[in-house]
């Protein structure tokens, strides 16, 4: 063997870069451009940065998308001034991942960075963008995804509390067909689920109300509403449902 043929066994071989580890490098890449925009949005517009997360979101790579809809999450609590500004361009493209067709990735990111944003507009001016998240999220009240569920429950239980004078007549038949999951759901095989269940009843309640001119209920749905009552009365003392956007990296 000669010295060339030593020196070259003598040195690591170079690793072999694998497709899982390309896609990774590229999502990262992706992420480091998304932050470099928001530490520095005194020197490029933050327009900008939503042009390239809009772009992103609606990219045929299914990876892409879930990382814009985790961007737009991002900013929601690092600059809620600025996305209050394109509010609708920012609800635009969630909603357009919370009907995503391929990724429950994208579907589940895009809940959870509406239930951030609705708070943080107070779901002021939500127009028929109201409507439309409130159909999709009731489908995903029964989804058999744990994650999906939770996060459905959580933003429709708040959806309650924006539904205003305008939609209230729309959410109360949203509601009215909700019982049933509601009733499910308290008792659901997640500790997670049943919980956020609970609290999206609570919320829910005023609209399942009995009244006068609703003393048309079948004798079975009012046996529903009254079980649905006490079972979230029996489950009382379990911890409220986490917090959308905690300080630090969005989960």
């Amino acid at each position: 063997m000669d010295q060339m043929e030593k020196g070259t066994l003598g040195q690591p071989l170079p690793m072999a870069t694998t497709q899982p580890e390309r896609k990774r490098t590229s999502v990262m890449s992706f992420l480091s451009k998304v932050s470099w925009k928001l530490k520095f949005q005194k020197r490029e517009s933050l327009k900008n940065a939503f042009s390239i997360l809009a772009e992103k979101a609606r990219d045929p790579n299914d990876k892409k998308r879930h990382m814009a809809m985790r961007g737009l999450g991002t900013m929601a609590c690092e600059t809620p001034d600025k996305v209050r500004k394109y509010k609708k361009v920012v609800l635009d493209l969630l909603v357009h991942g919370l009907y995503d067709p391929v990724s429950t990735e994208v579907i589940h990111e895009s809940m959870k960075t509406l239930t951030i944003i609705l708070g943080k507009i107070q779901g002021k001016s939500l127009g028929s963008f109201f409507v439309d998240i409130t159909l999709q999220t009731r489908t995903l009240l029964d989804d058999e995804n744990d994650h999906l569920r939770y996060s459905a429950f959580i933003l429709f239980g708040q959806l309650a509390a924006f539904a205003g004078r305008k939609w209230k007549k729309f959410f109360t038949s949203q509601v009215k067909q909700t019982q049933d999951s509601l009733l499910i759901h308290l008792q659901d095989r997640d500790p997670h689920v049943a919980t956020a269940c609970k609290t999206t009843f609570r919320a829910c309640s005023p609209y399942l109300k009995e009244r006068k001119e609703n003393s048309f209920q079948s004798e079975e749905e009012q046996r529903n509403l009254k079980l649905c009552r006490q079972l979230v009365s029996e489950r009382a003392g379990e911890n409220a449902p986490r917090d959308p956007c905690p300080p630090g990296v969005i989960k």
